[in-house]
C-alpha cells in the first residue's frame, strides 16, 4: 500500500509471512528540555508502525543542528531518542545529521507486520464505534506553555502523554477482535484524521465531543482562544465536509481540530468489542474513550454532536 489512501505509512510484501512497514517523521523542538524533545519525536516516529499494526524493529536517526547548538545538547537530544527506541525494542542504526539553522529530530523508522494483520486508515463499518487511547489538546496545551499560561504539573501531564509509546495500545489493538480501521492522531487532529477514515470508507463518523478525553487545562485554554495556527487549518480543510450540530460549541470544534503530536490511536470496532478493548486499556491508558461512532455514508463524511 502506498499513498493513495492516505496512511500512515507505507507497506511492502516481502513474503507470504512478512510485509515491512516504512515511515519517517522529524520536527523541530516543541519543548525545552533536550532529553524530552529527543524522546517525544522517537515516539512520534514510532507512532505509525503501531497504528499499522506493526512492531518497530530498526531506525535511522534525522538530525538538523545550527552551529550555535552545544554537542552536549545534540547528545542529549540523541539519548532521549535512543531510550525510547530501546523501550520500543528497536535498533537505532545509524542516519544523518546537517547543518540548519533550526534544530529538527526524527526517524525513519522500520516495522514488520503479517500481510493478513495489516491495519489501515479506512475499512470503518455502519455499526462500529471510536475508541481514542489518548487525550487530544496537546497543541493547544504547548501554545498556552509558549504564553506561560499552563502549570508545571499540567505541563508534566502533557510530555507524559507525548513521550508515551503506543506500543502497548497498538497491542491491544492488534489483538481486538474484528478492527476494521485504525489510525494515530497527529498533526491533522482528531478531525481531520476522522475525515479520512470517514472519507476512506465512504461512511459518515459522528464524533460526540463531549466523550472526548482532554488534556489537562485544554479546556480552558482553547475557551481562552488559545488555538495554534495548525487548528484553524485542519478545520478549514474539513469545513466542507463536517456538519456541526446545534448546541456544539466551537470550543469542541477547536478542540477536535488541535494537531496533536504524539497522539493516540483511533480504533473503529464493534461496540461489543470496543468495550472489551477498553477494559484491555484501562491498567496504562485510563483515559481512553469512546470518541464517535460510524453511520452509513450521509451528505456528510463528518458529523460533530454534544
Amino acid at each position: 500500500m502506498g499513498y493513495g489512501s492516505s496512511d500512515d505509512a507505507c507497506v511492502y510484501t516481502v513474503t507470504d509471512d512478512i510485509a515491512v512497514i516504512q515511515t519517517v517523521d522529524f520536527f523541530t523542538p516543541i519543548v525545552d528540555d533536550p532529553y524530552t524533545f529527543g524522546q517525544i519525536a522517537a515516539a512520534n516516529a514510532l507512532s505509525d508502525v503501531y497504528a499499522m499494526g506493526g512492531e518497530p524493529k530498526l531506525a535511522m536517526n534525522l538530525l538538523c543542528v545550527p552551529n550555535c547548538l552545544s554537542a552536549k545538547t545534540v547528545r542529549t537530544i540523541l539519548e532521549g531518542g535512543h531510550d525510547k527506541a530501546v523501550e520500543a525494542g528497536c535498533t537505532i542504526a545509524g542516519g544523518h545529521t546537517i547543518q540548519d539553522d533550526e534544530p529538527k529530530y526524527g526517524m525513519c523508522v522500520t516495522g514488520f507486520v503479517h500481510p493478513r494483520r495489516i491495519l489501515r486508515n479506512i475499512g470503518a463499518m455502519p455499526g462500529d464505534v471510536l475508541v481514542l487511547t489518548k487525550p487530544i489538546g496537546s497543541g493547544i496545551v504547548s501554545t498556552g506553555i509558549k504564553a506561560q499560561m499552563v502549570s508545571d504539573s499540567d505541563r508534566d501531564v502533557l510530555y507524559r502523554h507525548m513521550s508515551t509509546l503506543n506500543a502497548k495500545a497498538g497491542r491491544a489493538v492488534v489483538e481486538a477482535k474484528d478492527v476494521h480501521a485504525c489510525t494515530d492522531v497527529t498533526g491533522f487532529g482528531l478531525l481531520g484524521h476522522s475525515y479520512e477514515m470517514a472519507s476512506g470508507s465512504n461512511v459518515t463518523i459522528r464524533l460526540k465531543a463531549g466523550a472526548f478525553p482532554l488534556m489537562p487545562g485544554a479546556l480552558e485554554l482553547a475557551s481562552m482562544g488559545i488555538i495554534p495556527g495548525g487548528a484553524y487549518r485542519n478545520m478549514d480543510y474539513v469545513k466542507p465536509h463536517m456538519a456541526v450540530m446545534p448546541g456544539v460549541r466551537q470550543v469542541y470544534v477547536d478542540l477536535a481540530s488541535d494537531p496533536q503530536t504524539s497522539g493516540g490511536l483511533l480504533a473503529a470496532l464493534p461496540r461489543d468489542e470496543a468495550e472489551k478493548l477498553l477494559d484491555k486499556l484501562k491498567p496504562f491508558a485510563p483515559w481512553s474513550a469512546i470518541v464517535g461512532e460510524v453511520l452509513p455514508r450521509g451528505d456528510k463524511s463528518i458529523e460533530l454532536t454534544e
